[in-house]
C-alpha cells in the first residue's frame, strides 16, 4: 500500500510539526483576551489652572519629573529651571543662576518650592560634600526676603536635608570611615539616653584621623546653624512652611543629635508644624509639599490604613530611622490629613505592605490583595509595596497581576526605595487626585485628572515594580559581565547607547508580557461629575533612560491609552 507523501511526511516531521502547532496554540490562545474595539480613547486636554515654581533636590526624577507629573493631576504646571542650571551627578548646579532665574519666575507664580540644597549647594550631593561660605549663605538669605518684600501673599515652602550618618565622600579609606560611623552611632546611642561603652568610643575617637572627624562633625554643626537660620526666617514670615528632612537616617547616630536639637530650636521660637515640619526622608517632600498646598485652607482628607500584617506597623525598613507606621503618619499630617479607624469614615484607603522573606511574612500578601480587589472598585485606594531586600517575592503585585486586579483602579502605586519615599509619593498623589476630582464640576478637568492619575501609577508601576525589584538585577549582571565593577558610577559618554539600549529592550519585554495580562486589561469606573464611564487600558508605551550615570534610578515615562467601553 503507497503512504500518501503527506503522511509520510507528518511521520518524519512528527516532532517539528508538534512544537510548531503548539506554538500557533501558545499564539492563539491570547486572542479573546485581546480588548474589543469601538470605545472611544481618551485624551488629556491640558488646562493648567496654577502655576507652582519648583527648585528641585535635584535633577533625578523623584525630585524633579515626580513634581511635574503630579502636578498635571492637580491641573498646576509644575514649572522647573532650565538644565544648564541644574546638576548632574556630582557636578553641582549653578547656584546664582538658579537664583536669579527664581527671583524671574515668582512673577505671576502662585506658589514656590525650594531646595534649600539645591539654592545653596547646587544639590543634595553637592550638600553632602560642600560647605557654604558666609557671603553665600546671606545671598541665599537676601534673595528669599527679597522675594517676600516683592510678593507679600505668595506661599514660599521651603526644604532642607539633614546630613546623613555615612561620612563624605571625600572621607577616604574603609577602615576610616567604617570608624566613623561605629562612632557616631554609638554617640547618638548616648545622647539618646542609653547605656554605651565609653571605651568603645574613646578608642574609636583616637583611632580616627583628627582631621577626618573634625570635618565630619562640623558639618552637622554647619547645617544645624543654616537650617536656625531658616527657622528664623519662618518666624518672620518669609519663608511660609520649611520643611526638614532627615536622609537616610537611622534609629540612633549624630544626625539625631541635630534633630533633636532644631526641634528645641523650633519649640523655642514658638513655632507651629505648619510653619516649620520635621520629617524622615528627602527625594519626595517636594511631592508632598505639593499636595500640602492644593489642601491649603480646606478641610483635611481622612485616610483609613490597613496594614498587611501587625509586625509591619512596627518594622524600621532599610534607611529608616523610624517605624512604618510613624513614616506614614508623619507624610499624612505634612500634607494636612489625618487617618481615622474605619474605611467607612475615610476618603482615602492606603494599603501598606512591609515584607521581609527572612521574617516569614509573605503569608501577608494574599489578604492585602484580596482587601484591595474588595475595596478598590469602591473608593480611592492606593498600595505601598515595600520590600525589606527589594526583590519581587516580597511584594504585593506579583499577586494583583495574577487574579486580575485592574491596576488602572490604583489612586496611587508606590514601591521606591525607603518607605518615606513611597509613602510620601502615594500619599501626596491620592491627595492630589482625590482632591481634583471633588473640585471638578465639569467632565474635562476630571478626565485630565484621573487620566494623569493613571499614567503616573502605571510608571510607578513599570519602575518600582518591574524595575527596581527585578530588571536592575539583569541589568547590573550584563553590565558586570561587560567589565564594569561599580553599576553605581558608569562611563555612560562611552556608553550610553548601549546602556540605554539594554534597558529599554529589558523594559520592553517586560511591558509586552504586562499588556497580554488580565490585570492589565480589566475594565474599572473613571468617576467623572456626570456619572462614572466604564473604561480599560488598551495598550501602553514606555520610554525609559539613565538620568545619571548608574543604575539606581532610571527616567521612565509611559503612554498609555485609555478607552471607554461601549
Amino acid at each position: 500500500m503507497r503512504i500518501n507523501p503527506a503522511v509520510r511526511w507528518l511521520r518524519r516531521h512528527r516532532r517539528a510539526f508538534s512544537l510548531g502547532l503548539l506554538l500557533l496554540l501558545l499564539l492563539l490562545l491570547p486572542l479573546p483576551l485581546l480588548p474589543h474595539t469601538g470605545g472611544e480613547i481618551l485624551e488629556i486636554v491640558p488646562a493648567p489652572t496654577g502655576k507652582v515654581v519648583l527648585i528641585p533636590l535635584d535633577g533625578r526624577p523623584p525630585c524633579r519629573q515626580f513634581v511635574v507629573d503630579l502636578g498635571k493631576i492637580a491641573g498646576l504646571e509644575v514649572v522647573v529651571p532650565p538644565s544648564e542650571l541644574q546638576d548632574y551627578y556630582s557636578q553641582p548646579g549653578d547656584t546664582r543662576g538658579m537664583q536669579a532665574w527664581l527671583r524671574q519666575e515668582a512673577e505671576g507664580a502662585d506658589a514656590l518650592i525650594l531646595s534649600i540644597d539645591q539654592l545653596l549647594y547646587g544639590g543634595l550631593l553637592a550638600a553632602r560634600e560642600e560647605e557654604a561660605s558666609p557671603p553665600e549663605e546671606e545671598a541665599l538669605l537676601s534673595c528669599l526676603r527679597n522675594i517676600r518684600k516683592d510678593h507679600p501673599n505668595l506661599p514660599i515652602y521651603a526644604f532642607s536635608i539633614l546630613p546623613r550618618l555615612q561620612p563624605q565622600d571625600s572621607i577616604d579609606g574603609y577602615e576610616e570611615r567604617r570608624d566613623i560611623v561605629a562612632y557616631a552611632r554609638l554617640v547618638g546611642r548616648k545622647a539618646a539616653g542609653l547605656p554605651v561603652d565609653e571605651g568603645e568610643i574613646e578608642r574609636l575617637r583616637a583611632a580616627i584621623p583628627k582631621v577626618s572627624l573634625d570635618r565630619y562633625l562640623a558639618h552637622f554643626a554647619k547645617n544645624q546653624s543654616l537650617n536656625e537660620r531658616l527657622i528664623a526666617l519662618a518666624g518672620e514670615g518669609v519663608l511660609t512652611r520649611l520643611v526638614l528632612g532627615q536622609d537616610d537616617g537611622e534609629p540612633y547616630g549624630i544626625p539625631n543629635i541635630e534633630k533633636f536639637a532644631l526641634k528645641g530650636a523650633i519649640s523655642s521660637a514658638g513655632l507651629s508644624e505648619s510653619q516649620v515640619y520635621l520629617t524622615h526622608g528627602a527625594d519626595e517632600i517636594a511631592a508632598t509639599l505639593l499636595a500640602a498646598h492644593a489642601q491649603r485652607g480646606k478641610s483635611p482628607l481622612r485616610f483609613y490604613v490597613k496594614y498587611a500584617e501587625e509586625s509591619a506597623k512596627t518594622r524600621i525598613m532599610p534607611y529608616m530611622a523610624v517605624t512604618t507606621e510613624e513614616s506614614l503618619q508623619e507624610k499624612i499630617q505634612l500634607v494636612g490629613g489625618e487617618i481615622v479607624p474605619t474605611p467607612e469614615e475615610a476618603d482615602i484607603l492606603l494599603a501598606v505592605s512591609a515584607n521581609d522573606v527572612s521574617k516569614d511574612t509573605l503569608g501577608s500578601r494574599r489578604p492585602l490583595a484580596d482587601w484591595l480587589a474588595r475595596n478598590a472598585p469602591h473608593k480611592p485606594t492606593g498600595l505601598i509595596d515595600m520590600s525589606v531586600h527589594f526583590n519581587a517575592e516580597e511584594t504585593v503585585l506579583p499577586l494583583l497581576l495574577e487574579t486580575g486586579f485592574p491596576t488602572g483602579s490604583l489612586a496611587a502605586y508606590a514601591g521606591w526605595n525607603t518607605m518615606s519615599n513611597a509613602a510620601g509619593t502615594a500619599v501626596a498623589q491620592s491627595v492630589l487626585y482625590v482632591r481634583s476630582q471633588r473640585e471638578a464640576t465639569e467632565d474635562g478637568p476630571a478626565q485630565n485628572a484621573a487620566l494623569a492619575n493613571i499614567r503616573f501609577v502605571q510608571n510607578r508601576i513599570l519602575e518600582d515594580g518591574f524595575y527596581l525589584k527585578s530588571i536592575i538585577g539583569d541589568v547590573n549582571g550584563a553590565l558586570k559581565k561587560a567589565g564594569y565593577t561599580n553599576t553605581a558610577d558608569l562611563d555612560l559618554t562611552k556608553n550610553y547607547r548601549w546602556a540605554n539600549a539594554m534597558l529599554r529592550t529589558e523594559l520592553t519585554a517586560r511591558l509586552a508580557s504586562y499588556r497580554w495580562s488580565r490585570s492589565f486589561q480589566a475594565p474599572f469606573d473613571l468617576p467623572l461629575p456626570s456619572g462614572a464611564r466604564r473604561v480599560r487600558l488598551k495598550d501602553m508605551t514606555v520610554e525609559a533612560s539613565f538620568p545619571w550615570p548608574r543604575t539606581f534610578e532610571i527616567y521612565l515615562e509611559t503612554s498609555p491609552t485609555v478607552e471607554t467601553i461601549p
